[in-house]
């Protein structure tokens, strides 16, 4: 599966094989949105990358720094796939941070403003004085 070094390929394509998204182009238009750089700088979909290699890649609230170790002949199961890239120490401490704040932050809060019951329906009927077949 996993390709010589001299090897390159376009970075959507090794975005979808290594599994950082579902499909190739969810891969190609997060790289056009700019949530995918190499080295840094915004790439295009049809940029070509090689071993070693820096990508930093957000998806959602979550913001990854890999190193390219390899590239894929083609996209297979998640445990070859995981062999393609290895993720710096700075962003997996900085990605468990996170984590460990979420988990730590309170639980929203239950909505109780949903359809009100025929209780509720009645004490704002009388309130407004609206209740028809009886006297007010």
């Amino acid at each position: 599966m996993v390709a010589m070094d001299d090897e390159r390929m376009r970075i959507d394509k090794w975005l979808w094989a290594a599994r950082f998204f579902k499909t190739r182009s969810l891969a190609s238009d997060a790289v056009k949105g700019g949530l995918v750089q190499v080295g840094g700088q915004r790439a295009k979909p049809s940029k070509e990358i090689g071993a070693g290699v820096t990508l930093e890649i957000t998806i959602g609230q979550m913001r990854r720094k890999v190193v390219v170790r390899a590239i894929a002949a083609r996209r297979g199961p998640a445990s070859e796939a995981a062999l393609l890239y290895y993720e710096t120490a700075d962003s997996i401490s900085e990605r468990e941070r996170l984590a460990a704040e979420r988990r730590m932050a309170q639980p929203p809060k239950p909505d109780h403003g949903g359809r009100p019951t025929k209780r509720d329906r009645r004490r704002f009927e009388d309130s407004r004085g609206a209740r028809r077949g009886r006297p007010r």
